[in-house]
């Protein structure tokens, strides 16, 4: 494009924007797809989008790094509708900025993630009990400043920084989306850094003589439940109230070593253990499959079954003798919520320190791992997308890192 040129008109796409070049002024370059669509580029190399909805009518919708050119295409087509329909764009472009975070949660972003995102109802509730001295204001008010006065707050009070991170990264989203509707022009936290964590550090898994404890723990445990219903049958026998099931020793009590066993053997998440269906397990093939709407990533993956694993479905299938429906219902017959009254229950039995249900996915992780079973086969197992998470969950034990360095010395 020549010096002169003040109004070139070309395709505005991504391409154009890695090659173009500032000049020692202001220019702006017209999308040769969308009449009114423009790219205004500044001296120093910023560049922002603009529509022109009307003669001497514009506004900007977004710098080039909060927008794509085709999302910002689609935000200037919105404008252009809005005057047609006799709105002023850049007037409710005010309005709307005015708009304080708590009605923006509630009338336009709660819809949304709720219907989008399997998360959607936590993703609602951490907003607004996280963020409560921040409800109030108006969405064009927070800035990275006051995030960073938040964060100082949430941390003096203990709060663990992978936490405040998390909450950080959830407002971000919120916000961005804020950017895409028209709401905020800019993604106004895009420099706001997460606070470093060591995220190894938090890795857990049992060692051996641990994992010896959770077991034998969970036969005892099955052992007093049998030993509790048949005292309980012989109270109401005695009263001739109806008799409970009998547990019988070659099932299972309850659900919970099923479902230990279960994830200890194949990785799976509590949430996918506990939206399994009957459906998804082939006791042919060995395997089971986790479907993309229960998957945290919305990839459907497949799980092979060890012996264990296969022994424990099949005795929960003839014991429960159903053929469809949740592998472990609730006792209303829905997927269940949480068993942390039975978990924390067993781990003090077991006197198991500082194990959340999650770190039996690390267990499983280390263990397949130190077998040496490469780490992408890992990454597949456990339905990471990113081999950096399994790199995460599946670090090595370190006795076995001893065992390798200590081979330097054998071998001299």
């Amino acid at each position: 494009m020549s010096a002169n040129e003040k109004y070139p008109v070309q395709s505005i796409t991504q391409r154009l924007l890695t090659r173009v070049q500032p000049r020692s002024c202001t220019f702006e370059i017209r999308d040769s797809r969308l009449i009114g669509f423009i790219l205004r580029v500044y001296p120093s190399g910023r560049m922002t989008y603009v529509c022109q909805y009307a003669r001497g009518k514009r506004i900007t919708i977004a710098r080039s790094q909060d927008l794509t050119p085709e999302e910002a295409r689609d935000r200037a087509k919105v404008f252009m509708g809005q005057y047609r329909k006799g709105e002023d764009p850049a007037a409710a472009r005010k309005k709307a900025e005015n708009i304080i975070l708590q009605d923006f949660i509630t009338r336009h972003y709660k819809p949304w993630v709720i219907t989008h995102r399997k998360s959607g109802k936590e993703t609602v509730r951490r907003l607004e009990s996280c963020f409560v001295g921040l409800l109030s204001k108006r969405i064009v008010e927070i800035s990275p400043r006051l995030i960073e006065k938040w964060r100082t707050g949430r941390l003096k009070c203990g709060i663990k920084p992978a936490t405040v991170n998390r909450d950080i990264t959830t407002l971000k989203a919120a916000l961005s989306k804020a950017v895409e509707w028209g709401f905020l022009q800019t993604k106004s936290l895009a420099s706001v850094k997460p606070t470093k964590v060591d995220d190894y550090a938090k890795t857990r898994y049992l060692d051996r003589d641990e994992e010896q404890r959770l077991r034998a723990a969970l036969i005892t445990r099955e052992g007093n439940l049998r030993k509790e219903r048949l005292s309980a049958n012989c109270w109401r026998m005695e009263r001739r109230y109806e008799l409970l099931p009998e547990l019988s020793s070659e099932g299972f009590a309850d659900h919970l070593c099923p479902m230990i066993l279960l994830s200890m053997n194949t990785g799976i998440r509590r949430c996918e253990l506990f939206n399994l269906d009957w459906s998804d397990v082939n006791f042919e093939n060995r395997l089971f499959r986790v479907g993309g709407l229960t998957a945290k990533n919305g990839k459907t993956r497949y799980i092979p079954l060890n012996e264990e694993a296969m022994d424990v479905l099949q005795r929960w299938k003839h014991q429960r003798q159903e053929t469809s429906g949740l592998v472990f219902p609730s006792r209303d017959g829905k997927s269940f919520n949480n068993v942390k009254k039975a978990w924390s229950a067993l781990l003090n039995a077991a006197n198991i320190k500082d194990f959340r249900w999650h770190d039996i996915r690390h267990h499983f992780a280390s263990r397949l791992v130190m077998a040496g079973v490469d780490l992408n086969t890992v990454r597949e197992l456990l339905g990471h997308s990113d081999i950096k998470m399994t790199l995460r969950y599946a670090h090595l034990a370190p006795e076995h890192k001893a065992a390798a360095v200590a081979c330097l010395i054998e071998s001299s």
